[in-house]
């Protein structure tokens, strides 16, 4: 009977010790600030924003020249063409304002779709090392808080070695 329970004990903790999860860290926006491929989506997303910027510019600039005139033309106006140059203006100023706000949109759309190749990337590098290492769980350190993280669970840099990506030295 003792020889029984002994083996059930002895069957119990290998179960439980088996079925432990090996949990790693990762640190993703390291890793994809050093890609090669960050800094063509850096260029890329500048001379889009420079795009954007220029179209901003001569929306701006016929706002202003409208205003200018309106200005200088004020006293002559009379009261009809006075109510609708200041509503032109008004709906050059709104028109502004939208471009604005669907510039910044279509920015953060470029470069959230510039950055997918360079994400799934690196998941599938994840993947890679967290199965030879037999990790059940992958936390990424940027963004969470945590209170301890031990290094020897940091698999960043075998993630980068599986990229082969050469990591950059600390500049003196």
């Amino acid at each position: 009977m003792k020889s029984k329970i002994i083996f059930l004990f002895i069957a119990f903790l290998s179960t439980i010790t088996i079925a432990q999860s090996k949990v790693g860290t990762i640190d993703s926006d390291y890793i994809v600030g050093i890609m090669p491929e960050a800094k063509i989506v850096v260029d890329i997303s500048q001379k889009y924003g420079a795009r954007l910027d220029s179209s901003f510019s001569i929306k701006v600039k016929g706002f202003q020249s409208k205003v200018e005139d309106f200005k200088k033309n004020e006293k002559t106006l009379g009261p009809i063409a006075k109510k609708t140059t200041v509503a032109e203006i008004s709906a050059l100023e709104n028109d502004i304002k939208k471009y604005q706000q669907n510039g910044q949109k279509l920015m953060q759309l470029k470069q959230d779709e510039l950055m997918r190749p360079l994400y799934k990337k690196l998941s599938e590098a994840i993947k890679v090392v967290a199965k030879a290492g037999n990790y059940t769980q992958i936390l990424t350190v940027s963004g969470n808080q945590f209170a301890y993280i031990d290094d020897k669970f940091d698999i960043t840099d075998l993630v980068i070695k599986n990229l082969g990506i050469v990591i950059p030295q600390p500049k003196k």
